[in-house]
């Protein structure tokens, strides 16, 4: 369902397939078996970049098998998928290295909180939307994806517009709503630019672990709902 492989000092994780990849607690649980190995093999100067193959980069939670269980067991396992991403997010947060998501296509719900995780977020621009579905299938949105919300677009019209309108928004709107850095031609180009980008940030060779404080205690709110600490570290540089 997902591939992880090393590339010098970038780790490209991969979603497989040309299906719809959507967040199923299996899918689920081999991105968090992934993020473990990159958190575990992690070196000064590593860097994540994570992409999905075929038209969707990830559209949201698996509502298919959650409805499988019928109407005692649906939201028993919406739960059991909300909390086992929040685990997702939170290591995204503390994951001592830059990270980068090539956004390959379609990216919804939940699928769109997992793009969101990343400090960077480059996406294609001749397919594929950002698109907050939650509204238009009458469900609510879990405390952690409303702080990641709120501190990653920080356009209170943009956020309006994705939360309130469920906006479907591509590409080249979704960069001057501040919502991505970067639009490009396809899914191979977007890749590659965020390849390019990982080499550059690598070549920083920057302490993860003060990275990864920085990075917690620039986002509060959301550290706070996903039950992070942050600590200050000083080093002398001489």
């Amino acid at each position: 369902m997902c591939t992880l492989e090393k590339r010098g000092n970038i780790f490209l994780l991969t979603l497989v397939g040309d299906d719809e990849h959507r967040l199923s607690p299996n899918l689920i649980g081999e991105i968090g078996s992934a993020l473990s190995q990159v958190r575990a093999e992690a070196t000064r100067g590593s860097v994540l970049v994570t992409t999905g193959q075929g038209k969707f980069f990830s559209n949201g939670f698996d509502l298919a098998w959650a409805e499988s269980a019928g109407s005692n067991g649906l939201l028993h396992r919406l739960r059991h998928m909300i909390d086992s991403l929040k685990l997702i997010v939170a290591e995204l947060l503390s994951l001592p290295m830059p990270t980068i998501a090539a956004v390959s296509g379609h990216a919804a719900a939940a699928g769109f909180v997992l793009a969101l995780s990343h400090d960077y977020i480059l996406m294609r621009k001749d397919r594929g939307v950002l698109y907050m579905s939650e509204l238009d299938i009458g469900l609510t949105l879990p405390d952690y994806f409303m702080a990641l919300l709120r501190e990653k677009i920080q356009s209170p019209m943009a956020r309006r517009d994705v939360v309130l309108q469920a906006a479907k928004v591509k590409a080249e709107a979704a960069v001057k709503m501040g919502i991505i850095d970067s639009a490009h031609d396809s899914a191979a180009e977007a890749l590659e630019a965020a390849l390019r980008m990982g080499e550059k940030l690598a070549a920083r060779n920057w302490d993860g672990g003060i990275y990864a404080d920085i990075r917690k205690s620039s986002f509060p709110e959301l550290c706070v709902v996903l039950g992070l600490q942050s600590k200050t570290s000083v080093t002398a540089r001489l």
